[in-house]
């Protein structure tokens, strides 16, 4: 179960990547050229906080069943002297969800906002400080925070 969760995890962490830097992309298109918000951009605009969500979901998941994580949370004291269980154990999951806050927040702005490049606008802020964030938390194969595999 463990591992189905850790590769579906893998699979949903770049389609948030993706979708997030396509709305990105779609919102300052949008935006700059005084387009029409049409049912695509919401279309868009919904599902990349919807896979943010499922990402999420799996994400608190794993966190809750990771040996790491159950390491750090027991022994605490000990665990504060590694950065790197300290990154997974507090900074990740505190950027993450920050993040999918962000992403929800802008969702919900969007949506209910009426003129148009307001709407390509309020994505294209909320959507460019939560992927920031997100690229901030991501453990990197070339961080020297902590890093992890592309790929597992």
């Amino acid at each position: 179960m463990y591992q189905t969760l850790t590769f579906l995890h893998s699979v949903f962490r770049w389609l948030v990547l993706f979708s997030l830097v396509y709305s990105i992309f779609s919102a300052w298109k949008g935006y700059s050229a005084g387009k029409e918000f049409s049912d695509r951009d919401n279309s868009l605009r919904h599902w990349t906080a919807t896979i943010a969500h499922i990402q999420l979901v799996l994400g608190i998941t794993l966190y809750s069943q990771s040996p790491l994580i159950k390491y750090f949370w027991k022994n605490f004291n000990q665990a504060k002297a590694s950065f790197e269980l300290i990154f997974f154990g507090l900074i990740h999951i505190g950027l993450m969800l920050t993040a999918i806050v962000l992403i929800t927040i802008g969702s919900s702005i969007t949506k209910r906002k009426k003129n148009d490049g307001e709407k390509f606008r309020m994505m294209l802020v909320y959507y460019s400080i939560a992927l920031v964030i997100i690229f901030l938390a991501i453990p990197w194969p070339f961080s020297p925070l902590a890093n992890r595999p592309y790929f597992r």
